[in-house]
């Protein structure tokens, strides 16, 4: 959504007041005129953007999309979006300068948590561009690379309870933007950048170095599906048309690993299947003793589902 170089200004100017009703400018106003001084402007934010759903609006669908994004900011908690600690790439405080290059390289990440002995005892990041500059140094000056301790930069503890907002002011403020979330005792629970912070608001963001990450769910023949455990359940359940959790356990659980491992009682060994009320089997096909990681999705055959299910999965083959 562009808000400089007169954009909106020039589509309200061209566009006569009687036909501009559904545009992002006539939005505004009638925001302005909706609020009142008994309702919060965000009570006010989400009554308007309901009512312009309902109608024929120009409102453009990323326009909507970040500006309920930004309503839902401010409810969120750090520990909702951060990167759990089994997924962080750090890198130990003894790491020599060539293995640091190789493990950004392999990485694709503009910054690194730098640890002692385990990820509880981080004492620092270290950002890649300083790792150009003494490597650019070194090439001019034939010298010597550098200790990774001259690189580190300072990392924020946050508690996983943080608000998304605090958190974004507090990267503002200190110009930090590295978060590391620990838990009452100090162990690390798991890692936020500002990057995820944004992301919250417009979305997913991959510029040119990014690696673009594998899809998390892909069908195979029979019918079968391999599937990331980081699929999330709500997604899962729209493709096979289940209900694959109780209405008690709706917010307990909201990965397909976190699902069967509550199947399972306990973290499943590779080559472990895993068996569902409905009929779908979960086979481990990839992970290790503190996760799961990939899963392949047997799905029964129709005459073999329970009768409630049947009509969603009937077209489904067999996965054996």
């Amino acid at each position: 959504m562009n808000l400089q170089n007169g954009t909106i200004g020039e589509k309200a100017e061209a566009e006569p007041s009687s036909s501009n009703k559904g545009g992002f400018w006539s939005w505004l106003k009638k925001l302005v005129t909706t609020r009142n001084g008994d309702a919060s402007l965000k009570e006010s934010l989400e009554e308007v953007i309901e009512e312009f759903e309902a109608e024929d609006s120009s409102l453009r669908e990323e326009e909507r999309s970040i500006i309920k994004n930004t309503l839902a900011f401010g409810d969120k908690r750090v520990d909702e979006i951060m990167v759990p600690r089994a997924d962080i790439i750090a890198v130990e405080a003894s790491t020599g300068f060539e293995e640091l290059m190789q493990v950004f390289r392999q990485a694709s990440t503009s910054r690194l948590p730098v640890y002692r002995e385990s990820l509880d005892e981080v004492i620092a990041m270290v950002h890649i561009k300083d790792v150009f500059k003494a490597f650019a140094s070194r090439e001019a000056e034939d010298g010597e690379l550098p200790p990774l301790k001259s690189l580190h930069r300072p990392i924020l503890f946050v508690p996983p309870s943080m608000r998304l907002m605090d958190i974004l002011v507090k990267m503002q403020a200190t110009h930090i933007h590295m978060a590391l979330v620990v838990d009452e005792y100090g162990g690390t629970d798991g890692l936020v950048t500002i990057e995820d912070l944004v992301e919250q608001i417009v979305g997913d963001i991959e510029d040119e170095h990014d690696i673009v990450a594998e899809e998390l769910l892909s069908e195979l023949p029979g019918g079968r599906l391999r599937a990331d455990a980081r699929l999330t359940i709500e997604e899962l359940e729209d493709l096979l048309s289940l209900d694959l959790l109780p209405d008690e356990q709706d917010d307990d659980v909201d990965t397909l690993g976190g699902l069967v491992f509550t199947l399972a009682g306990s973290i499943p060994h590779v080559g472990e299947i895993v068996e569902h009320d409905n009929g779908l089997r979960f086979e481990i096909i990839e992970g290790d003793e503190r996760r799961i990681k990939t899963i392949l999705i047997h799905r029964p055959k129709p005459e073999t589902m329970p009768p409630n299910n049947q009509a969603a999965g009937g077209d489904s083959g067999n996965g054996d």
